[in-house]
């Protein structure tokens, strides 16, 4: 019989979360990731918690700034999943293969991506090999309702995210 660790991954594998890019600038540096953990998680006040990997570079960026930018991927931006989701930002500059723009507090804009947040980081939470970054919106892109793209989509992909 599977464990009960084996069994709970079986049963969320097959939940469809939407999917984002997060990205960060600290300095002259700037990163960006796919993923899959994160949520709003108050209406009053607006409260939105993403999950970065402790194993990721965006993380290391991310723990030298107090301004993360949030984009929801849609349907037709796949390409920036795999970009975002299979390539280290230690060995890759992930924003030379795509177009982006400062955003606020210097961290990138995707140009193809235009429903975005930025949120700033009021706290973090450790949860294990993941580190919560709680968010407090303070700006936000153009929500159009272009659809989201599912992680039932992205699961093939091959993380790169080993800093």
């Amino acid at each position: 019989m599977a464990s009960t660790v084996d069994r709970f991954n079986e049963l969320v594998g097959d939940l469809d979360y939407p999917m984002f890019v997060v990205t960060a600038a600290a300095g002259e540096r700037h990163a960006g990731c796919l993923v899959g953990f994160a949520a709003q998680c108050s209406i009053d006040p607006p409260r939105f918690m993403v999950w970065l990997s402790k194993n990721n570079h965006t993380y290391t960026v991310a723990r030298d700034t107090d301004l993360l930018v949030v984009h929801v991927l849609t349907p037709d931006n796949h390409p920036l999943a795999k970009l975002f989701g299979t390539r280290t930002g230690t060995d890759f500059d992930k924003f030379a293969h795509c177009d982006w723009r400062p955003g606020p507090g210097g961290a990138p804009l995707l140009a193809d991506c235009p429903q975005w947040f930025a949120g700033r980081v009021l706290s973090r939470h450790d949860a294990g090999d993941h580190e919560g970054q709680l968010l407090e919106p303070t700006e936000v892109g153009d929500p159009t309702g272009l659809g989201q793209l599912p992680f039932q989509d992205v699961k093939d992909l091959q993380a790169g995210h080993e800093a």
